[in-house]
Parts: structure tokens; C-alpha cells; sequence
């Protein structure tokens, strides 16, 4: 197990950008708004050969707000969880009574913490060095997290910190990665906290309560995963509040980080044009894609059937993905959408030998007309693996380009349907093979050569 750090303190005194800096990454969100992080936020960082595990938390106030209780819970489990606790201040205003109240609480926790002064590259200073003194504080480090000013002494103060305790495993945590993607409010983070049994992720009526993507490891059946909650894509994500796009570009950071993406779509609105918009975006990346129809407990029978026969739910973009109905609040249906979700990363990271894939081209293409591309018509040589994400198999033909798309659809959903490849992403390349004899001189043997001569001979004796 990794070495943990957690980061506390009230909303909007750089706790993410610290983050930030620490992991060498962008995974939290950074605005001059306050309180965006809600969830804990996990990240690696590397120090003197180390790796730590850093937790990002949200602001703890005074201030009531709809998530203000859960966030603080939140914050003080990450606390609770964590070996060393840095508590961030702004070194710009006086302490506050929330700065006092947070040290306080922290302090009896009885947990290895020091305090952190953030934002002293701004001109305006405050006393919140001396009263921390004066409150018997004995570490105060002053960084600029925005600037870097002071980063790596704030690096080589922690390393020193964890000299006395156990050494542990610094490896990453390995794990098979499943990004959750979906509509505000699908029940992503119900999903996650139901299945991991843990209430790692508020969960709120409210859509739009996931902001960050949210790494959640967890184990099943002996094996490591790591479940990623992203925010909720909304319909104009693009004309939205830019916490809104950067929220929709975290998603399809975790879309491109994973293994494989579980797609959850609310059955009690049924299927709209934002899940198959958000289908289309996730498939562009390659990766496979698992469809949980979620809340059919809301659902009567005939209501679900109903459902199954709207032209949405027979769109073309689900006809091959597997399609699982679940219910994350009263936890139905997880042990088979799991196990399909094992079966279809397996597959799609299959490497299908050379000669099974000869066999099924050579079937497909004796049982339709291949056709011609300007009056040339398509002959194709071999077929071989070329890749994952997606599973690629690459056609050598007489032609490369301009072949007709419904045969490379008829070629992908023959090749789909004989190696079971539901809900993996398919692509079917054509390259052109080089002329084995191109550049090769003839050479007549002699028994040729005289065989030649004859046949000249004869043909013009018979003019």
C-alpha cells in the first residue's frame, strides 16, 4: 500500500492547483470559483524515488450549502485514511474562524499533519504566520502552488516526514481501468458507491454533482480495478460554463485512460439523443463499450418493454454493444453486467492468429459478389492482427482506397459476429499489397528459349 497524503482546508486556497503540482497532472479542476471540488480526488506523485498517494478534498467551511456536510465528512474520512495530512491556508487573509476550527479538528485526530501557507507571492500579507504560532502550530511551509515558489522544498519536507514510517509497496496500484460515463444524474456515483460498498462519492438528487473524474480502486473476485466516476455530459456542454467543458474533457480523459468504458443511461427517461450523442463520442476512441441500462426498478415490466421497442433504444449504435439492465439503489443485475464486463476487456485485447482470420475473409468473401472499384474488382490476398483500441485487422488487397462502405460494414459485422466480439470496437483496414514479381526479370530457361522459337516458327508458317 502507498504512502498517502491529504490536502485540507477551506474552499478556494489552492488546495487543487497544490494538487496539480504535486502529480504533475491536471486532474482537478483549478478556477477562481470556490468550492468546485466536492469528491476526494486521487493522484500519484513521485518524490525522491517515491510514490505517494495524494488526495484532493473539498473545501471545509461554515458556509451551508446543499453538499457542505458531505463534503466535510468527506474531507476528514481522506484525513482519517491518509499518513500525513497537509493543511493549506491563504497566506493572503487572516485566519478564519473555519482555518481555526479545520487546525483544531485535524490536531486531535492525533494524525502526522503540518501546515501549509499558500499564495505568497501576493503582495497583501496577513498574520495568519504569527497567530498559527502563537496557537502552538510548529511546521509552517509558504509556497505559491500557482507560481511553483516553493514546491520542491515542500517535496523534499515530505519525503523527510515519512522517514519513520514502514516502508510500503511504491508501485502504482495495478488494476483494470472502467470509466463511467453518462448523462447528469444517471447514477453513476450511486453505482460506484454500491458496488465498491463504500460511500467514496456524494451522491445527490441534484444532477451535475460529479465535477472531476474520480479514481476509485476496489477489488473483485481476488482481481485489482479501479473505477473511474466522471462528471455528467450535458446537451451544450460546449456552450456552457467552462467548469461545464472542462468537466466534459476530464470525461473523455478517463474515456482515453481506461480499459474499457461502462456507459450508464437512465431507463426511467428511457433513451435520448444526448446518451446516443455521448455513444458516438465514446466509440470514437476505440475502446469497448458496455451499455447498463440503469433504475428499472422504477420501471414496470410492460414499461420496459415498451422501452426495448422505441426507434432510440433500436439505433443503429447500440445494435452491437451488449446491453445489461441494472438497478444501482437496489444493486441488481451487478454480478452479470460484472462478469461481462471481465469477458469483453478479455476480448478486446485478444490477438486473433493470422490463419483463423485467412479462414473467415476467405468464408465471407465466397459468400457475396466482391465489388469493383473503377471497373477493377477487389481481390484481397491476406488478412492480419494489427492492433487493440480498437482490434484492428488489416486487409492486403490489389485496392486500398475507395472501397465501398457497406462492404466494409458487411466485412466488420461478419468478422464481429464469427469471433463473438460484441461491444468491442471493430476496424477494418485495407492496404495495398506490394506486386510480389514487381521489378523480377523472367529468365527463359533453355529448353524454354527453344520451345519459343518453335512456336514463332510454326505460327508464321501457318499465316
Amino acid at each position: 500500500m502507498l504512502n498517502s497524503i491529504a490536502i485540507l482546508g477551506r474552499p478556494n486556497v489552492g488546495k487543487s492547483s497544490l494538487f496539480n503540482k504535486l502529480t504533475k497532472s491536471r486532474n482537478a479542476i483549478v478556477s477562481d470559483f470556490s468550492g468546485l471540488t466536492k469528491d476526494r480526488n486521487f493522484g500519484y506523485a513521485s518524490i525522491k524515488d517515491q510514490q505517494y498517494l495524494v488526495i484532493d478534498t473539498g473545501g471545509v467551511g461554515s458556509e451551508i450549502t446543499e453538499f457542505s456536510t458531505a463534503i466535510t465528512e468527506q474531507a476528514l474520512i481522506a484525513a482519517e485514511d491518509s499518513n500525513l495530512v497537509l493543511l493549506l491556508i491563504d497566506a493572503s487573509e487572516n485566519l478564519t474562524a473555519d482555518d481555526i476550527d479545520l487546525f483544531q479538528s485535524i490536531r486531535k485526530m492525533n494524525k502526522n499533519f503540518f501546515v501549509v501557507l499558500n499564495k505568497i507571492d501576493i503582495k497583501k500579507r496577513s498574520n495568519a504566520k504569527e497567530d498559527l504560532l502563537e496557537l502552538g502550530c510548529g511546521d509552517i511551509l509558504e509556497i505559491s502552488a500557482e507560481h511553483s515558489h516553493g514546491i520542491k522544498e515542500l517535496q523534499t519536507y515530505i519525503s523527510k516526514k515519512f522517514i519513520d514510517l514502514d516502508e510500503r509497496d511504491s508501485e502504482d496500484p495495478q488494476g483494470t481501468k472502467i470509466a463511467v460515463i453518462g448523462r447528469p444524474n444517471a447514477g453513476k456515483s450511486t453505482f460506484i458507491n454500491q458496488f465498491t460498498k463504500q460511500d467514496r462519492l456524494i451522491v445527490s438528487d441534484v444532477p451535475g454533482t460529479t465535477i472531476d473524474s474520480i479514481h476509485v480502486p476496489f477489488v473483485f473476485d481476488d482481481e485489482d480495478f479501479i473505477f473511474i466516476d466522471t462528471a455528467g455530459i450535458r446537451k451544450k456542454y460546449k456552450q456552457s460554463h467552462a467548469v461545464e467543458y472542462f468537466s466534459y474533457v476530464r470525461a473523455m480523459h478517463a474515456v482515453d485512460e481506461s480499459d474499457i468504458v461502462l456507459m450508464l443511461i437512465d431507463a426511467s427517461e428511457g433513451i435520448v439523443d444526448q446518451d446516443l450523442r455521448i455513444l458516438n463520442l465514446i466509440r470514437g476512441y476505440g475502446k469497448p463499450v458496455v451499455v447498463a441500462l440503469n433504475k428499472i426498478d422504477e420501471l414496470s415490466e410492460d414499461h420496459l418493454s415498451d422501452l426495448k421497442e422505441t426507434k432510440k433504444f433500436q439505433n443503429s449504435a447500440l445494435n452491437d454493444l451488449i446491453l445489461i439492465e441494472i438497478s444501482a439503489l437496489q444493486k441488481r443485475g451487478f454480478r452479470r453486467l460484472f462478469n461481462t464486463l471481465a469477458k469483453v476487456n478479455k476480448l478486446a485485447k485478444t490477438k486473433f492468429s493470422t490463419g483463423k482470420l485467412n479462414k473467415l475473409l476467405a468464408k465471407f468473401a465466397n459468400s457475396t459478389n466482391t465489388p469493383n472499384v473503377s471497373g477493377r474488382q477487389i481481390k484481397m490476398r491476406y488478412v492480419h492482427f494489427g492492433g487493440i483500441h480498437p482490434t484492428k485487422f488489416i486487409i492486403h488487397s490489389n485496392i486500398a482506397s475507395k472501397i465501398p462502405s457497406h462492404y466494409k460494414r458487411y466485412l466488420v459485422n461478419s468478422f464481429r459476429e464469427e469471433l463473438n466480439l460484441k461491444s468491442v470496437e471493430l476496424s477494418v483496414i485495407f492496404k495495398k499489397g506490394e506486386n510480389p514479381f514487381k521489378g523480377k526479370v523472367n529468365k527463359l530457361s533453355p529448353r524454354q528459349i527453344k520451345k519459343k522459337k518453335r512456336l514463332i516458327k510454326y505460327t508464321k508458317k501457318n499465316k
